[in-house]
């Protein structure tokens, strides 16, 4: 039973994504980031969470697996999880579902199940959607991944000819001379200062997300403080405060000022808020997101849009003005980032090694890229539309050392490329270190003196 309550603790502690890939094919696993997961219930329904990463991006001739991680908190006097589950398939977007039963691995005591997809399905032309059933055999409980089932199913498309852009092997230590610094906040909670908690044996969490107005001016949430504050020109210029508590939250920045606060401190007995405050910091509107934890908050076109897990798509938290209710925010979700013209970015982690990456019009694949590199790669922080170029950034990272990859990408490969210092001495959001707007990145970092936002203009690159 101790084991049991061991790697419950483990799925519900915020640990990062990771993508695991095997030569000639896909597998998918993963652990959550954020607080605990599952899909869109009630609040109170804790029995089972799950973590899958779906193979959004595949190559003609790849082998498909997809695996799961089902996991259940143990009931007080009752017995560990007993997962099983059917994954409900097809070829294409249309059509009916075909029903494959998860198999048990030799590791399904750590709640591994998997099913291997049929070649007629993994290698159709226009890629495939699925969705799984996932049951708790022992105690009853049951979940649905992602969270709209069929009306929101996940997809993989097919990449027939990506480009490729191969990055060698990362030397470290030859990092890019920002622009300029455009926030110095040394640490303390006065004005054009941000707060920072924890310790030396503590987790420290300074400002945890910032976001960028096309006009440069910043703003930093400071939730130590209980604050934003806005920063133009490398002056702190106003505050407003918000009321969210000091964790990992995001930020998001509506072009008329609104402020969208996405919440890192939930337990694993609630879905996480998504919070609403006018550009002075009263509160509009507090609503759950669909699933059990998220990864990143954004901006899309209709409004605040949010990564959630485990069901790894898309979900808008408003359509317009309007909010959406848990059930509304799943049946809408995309595995795709929307943009501004109506297309989606899908970016997919495969290994150790390879970063895929396609632009989704009208529900096909416009252009794509492969990104392979000799030194293992981590996280992607972010994917840009930047006019005709894409903007990645992506961790590269050894056993000693760690810095981020700055790649800009066009029809034909790789157009710049440059490297970029962590500087992650206080947490922040995972996913919440740069930002692009007009055209320069910014980049959130921290120090033992304090927190700070450097620019680096990519306007050369054009």
């Amino acid at each position: 039973m101790e084991r049991v309550r061991k790697r419950w603790r483990l799925f519900a502690g915020g640990l990062s994504g990771l993508v695991a890939g095997t030569a000639g094919g896909i597998v998918a696993i993963a652990l959550l980031a954020g607080g605990a997961s599952g899909g869109a219930r009630a609040d109170g329904d804790l029995h089972m969470t799950a973590a899958h990463v779906p193979p959004l991006l595949t190559l003609p001739g790849e082998h498909v697996t997809l695996r799961y991680a089902i996991v259940c908190p143990p009931p007080a006097g009752g017995d560990a999880c007993d997962g099983a589950g059917d994954v409900y398939v097809r070829s294409g977007r249309g059509g009916a579902f075909e029903r494959l039963p998860l198999s048990r691995g030799p590791d399904s005591g750590a709640g591994r199940y998997f099913v291997d997809l049929p070649d007629r399905i993994a290698s159709a032309p226009d890629g495939f959607s699925y969705y799984a059933a996932l049951r708790d055999a022992a105690n009853g409980g049951a979940l649905v991944v992602p969270s709209g089932g069929a009306d929101a199913a996940q997809r993989s498309y097919r990449l027939r000819n990506p480009v490729m852009v191969d990055l060698g092997t990362d030397a470290f230590g030859n990092t890019e001379t920002p622009s300029a610094r455009v926030v110095d906040a040394r640490w303390g909670s006065g004005a054009g200062e941000a707060g920072v908690s924890g310790g030396p044996t503590s987790l420290r969490i300074g400002p945890s997300s910032f976001d960028v107005a096309s006009d440069g001016t910043v703003t930093l949430l400071d939730g130590v403080n209980h604050r934003v504050e806005r920063w133009r020109a490398g002056h702190a210029v106003a505050t407003a405060p918000v009321d969210v508590p000091t964790a990992t939250n995001d930020l998001a920045v509506g072009a008329d000022g609104t402020i969208y606060v996405l919440d890192g401190a939930s337990s694993a007995g609630s879905a996480p808020l998504l919070q609403t405050f006018t550009p002075g910091g009263v509160q509009i509107r507090a609503r759950h997101i669909a699933d059990r934890t998220w990864s990143q908050l954004r901006l899309g076109p209709r409004g605040p849009v949010v990564h959630q897990e485990p069901s790894e798509e898309w979900m808008p938290a408003q359509d317009g003005a309007t909010p959406l209710d848990r059930a509304a925010q799943a049946r809408a979700g995309t595995p795709g980032r929307p943009l501004a013209d109506g297309s989606t970015l899908v970016v997919l982690r495969v290994g150790t090694g390879e970063v895929r990456l396609a632009r989704i019009v009208d529900d096909a694949v416009r252009a794509s890229w492969r990104i392979v590199s000799g030194t293992p790669l981590g996280e992607v922080q972010l994917a840009e539309r930047w006019g005709n170029r894409i903007v990645l950034v992506v961790k590269a990272y050894s056993e000693s050392r760690d810095e981020f990859e700055v790649l800009v990408l066009d029809g034909n490969g790789l157009v710049r490329t440059f490297a970029v210092a962590s500087d992650q001495w206080a947490d922040a959001a995972p996913l919440a270190y740069f930002r692009l707007a007009g055209g320069s990145l910014y980049k959130l970092g921290t120090g033992p003196a304090g927190a700070f936002v450097d620019r680096y203009d990519l306007e050369g690159a054009r």
